[in-house]
């Protein structure tokens, strides 16, 4: 079982505003804050958003080996569309909107956004994983 997930930001309070707002929308709270980072968890699972001394470089590209996207399981199609609807204003952009809500096949119903930084998230309505 996942334990958590750590993303590492090239801007901290931009993240936080993003991430933040899409992972409390998800039911997440807040469960850690330290100087260069915060985390959001639900049950045992938590994601981390650092932006790290230690970290080389400021471009994250979704593209390249390494994490490709997030996907986390919704709710009803119409609590993915709530989503999509406000995503904008969080600096979230929906992708593929000429496929949505079936731009992962068309028994899968989700919605692929990516945020100022490059990271994508899929979010897929309940028992609609194809």
């Amino acid at each position: 079982m996942l334990h958590h997930v750590e993303l590492w930001v090239p801007d901290l309070s931009r993240a936080v505003r993003e991430w933040g707002w899409l992972l409390e929308r998800l039911g997440c709270q807040t469960h850690q804050e330290w100087e260069h980072g915060r985390s959001w968890r639900k049950g045992p699972t938590y994601v981390v958003v650092e932006q790290s001394p230690a970290m080389r470089g400021t471009d994250h590209d979704r593209m390249r080996p390494g994490l490709n996207h997030l996907a986390f399981q919704v709710g009803a199609p119409a609590e993915v569309e709530a989503l999509v609807g406000a995503a904008s204003a969080h600096g979230w952009t929906l992708m593929f909107p000429d496929r949505h809500p079936h731009a992962g096949g068309p028994t899968h119903y989700a919605a692929y956004l990516v945020n100022t930084d490059g990271f994508e998230v899929e979010l897929v309505a309940a028992g609609r994983s194809g």
